[in-house]
């Protein structure tokens, strides 16, 4: 089905942020089901997707690089993993709109429509690394300091680096710190 106006799924940057970081997030659950998969996709405005236990183990497999990219101990080592990463799946930039459904957004995949799903995971999100590393000149993520939680974030902000993937985990430290410290 073709929306009558384009629909703006990925071409923001940081729409391409939060999605990666869902996904990489959701595909560190130990069981992380095709439909899961699917539902994070769609909650970033991909149609229809179909993902399988073939394309999930794939994914997979490409969270773990990308991860290692955010846990990367300096931005000499993160900017190295980008690049490694970049020289193995970037193909040539391309502007798309998928045939006028979307608004136009930059791809760096083999192909708008058939590339492999872990393909364009792994393609688009460090062409987005590589972007936030060389505007920031900071590393462009990192995993929770939180103690147990292990999620991932992607840090655009301006002000001083990110530690936490979110306030509530944020706020469990503080707490926690304030708790010790009576």
């Amino acid at each position: 089905m073709k929306p009558t106006e384009p629909v703006i799924a990925v071409g923001a940057v940081q729409a391409v942020v939060d999605r990666t970081a869902d996904l990489l997030n959701a595909l560190a659950a130990p069981n992380v089901a095709p439909d899961e998969v699917d539902a994070v996709l769609r909650a970033h405005g991909e149609v229809d997707p179909v993902t399988t236990a073939e394309d999930v183990a794939e994914l997979r497999a490409a969270a773990d690089e990308l991860r290692s990219v955010l846990a990367a101990d300096s931005l000499d080592q993160a900017a190295e993993r980008v690049n490694a990463l970049l020289s193995r799946t970037a193909h040539p930039p391309r502007l798309s709109n998928h045939g006028g459904t979307f608004s136009w957004h930059l791809h760096v995949d083999s192909d708008d429509e058939e590339a492999p799903l872990a393909e364009w995971f792994l393609a688009s999100a460090s062409m987005l690394l590589a972007l936030l590393v060389s505007d920031r000149q900071r590393l462009p993520g990192g995993v929770c300091a939180a103690r147990g939680c292990e999620l991932v974030f992607i840090d655009t902000a301006h002000g001083s680096r990110r530690r936490y993937c979110s306030r509530r985990c944020a706020t469990r430290e503080r707490v926690a710190a304030h708790r010790a410290r009576r």
